[in-house]
């Protein structure tokens, strides 16, 4: 898929999980603490996990236009060069030898060199040591996220010029997200719709298009949909690629539904999708032994219908090791 946006780590790692049949979630962190996925800013920008094998490529592509959207902000923010290399400067000392250190951590460093930190100068100042390839995320302690050197902790093994990683990038779209429009890739790519476009262009050959209502989709050539013997029915987190990788969302979200699953300020609820159709959001408080679910259905499901669709829960407990409770 390429990346997966993950601004909760822990409903993120289920956004993997969903997709890798009889996964845990012990799976996915270990894998995280392996270094094997990487959570770091990349294309829009926004937290994304990433493997290892694909950071440092896709991190040169879209890094450039990163430091052109928040570059505003900066100005704002009174962030300038010389403070980004400061706060660099302190970073790679602080985190030399493979020493994984927490946010906060590397706040108080900040704190202490005399660099401001308030009205989210902190996040600013780490999100620039990511797109500069300084940064990314290390092994977890004490259940906290940390940061470790980019270089370090997945070392660069092969490069790629922008050619190249255009194409990859469209490529990884398009074949995981199908169908979608050129719009759609702009916006989950952050690129611009001139790149975006000639990303396309490039891998055109291993996709079919469909005209549909005014708009091209594009689909992998090799694309089928087998015959379902039932419903297909998954709970997917908040912020999945399922909704939000989309520029148009009306196919699997009507617009009448739109406000009950994404809020006017941004925030993706966690979904419930009914073949392909989004037909509620889902909460889950966890507790010792089981895991509390709360469903919001659209429309009345039906008794019986209902009792099916909450039975579908069962791989998200089982991902946490939790036992259900409705």
């Amino acid at each position: 898929m390429g990346a997966i946006q993950a601004q909760d780590v822990q409903m993120s790692q289920w956004a993997i999980g969903a997709r890798l049949p009889h996964a845990t979630h012990k799976v996915i962190k270990s894998a995280i603490d392996a270094g094997e996925i990487i959570r770091t800013h990349l294309l829009r920008p926004t937290w994304h996990f990433v493997s290892a094998d694909d950071i440092h490529w896709m991190l040169d592509l879209t890094a450039p236009q990163i430091r052109r959207i928040v570059k505003l902000r900066d100005k704002n923010l009174e962030l300038n060069e010389a403070i980004y290399k400061k706060s660099a400067a302190i970073i790679e000392k602080s985190l030399a030898g493979n020493n994984h250190l927490t946010r906060e951590d590397l706040v108080a460093q900040f704190v202490t060199a005399g660099i401001a930190v308030d009205s989210n100068r902190a996040s600013h100042l780490l999100l620039r040591a990511e797109i500069d390839g300084i940064l990314c995320s290390g092994r977890t302690k004490s259940d906290k996220q940390t940061y470790a050197l980019l270089h370090e902790w997945v070392p660069k093994t092969r490069t790629y010029d922008r050619r190249e990683a255009l194409a990859m990038l469209a490529r990884r779209y398009f074949a995981s997200h199908c169908p979608a429009t050129l719009a759609d890739f702009v916006w989950w790519s952050g690129l611009t719709v001139k790149e975006a476009t000639q990303a396309l262009e490039m891998v055109k050959p291993s996709f079919v298009s469909e005209t549909i209502d005014g708009q091209t989709y594009w689909l992998s050539d090799s694309f089928t949909l087998p015959k379902q013997a039932q419903d297909s029915v998954y709970f997917l987190p908040a912020f999945d690629e399922f909704i939000i990788s989309y520029k148009d969302r009306t196919a699997s979200l009507p617009a009448d539904h739109h406000a009950k699953a994404v809020s006017n300020n941004g925030i993706f609820r966690p979904i419930i999708v009914l073949n392909g159709q989004i037909i509620g959001i889902w909460k889950r408080t966890v507790k010792k032994d089981t895991v509390l679910l709360e469903t919001t259905f659209f429309n009345p499901p039906g008794e019986a219908s209902e009792a099916g669709i909450i039975r579908s829960f069962a791989p998200y407990a089982h991902f946490i090791g939790k036992k259900v409770e409705v």
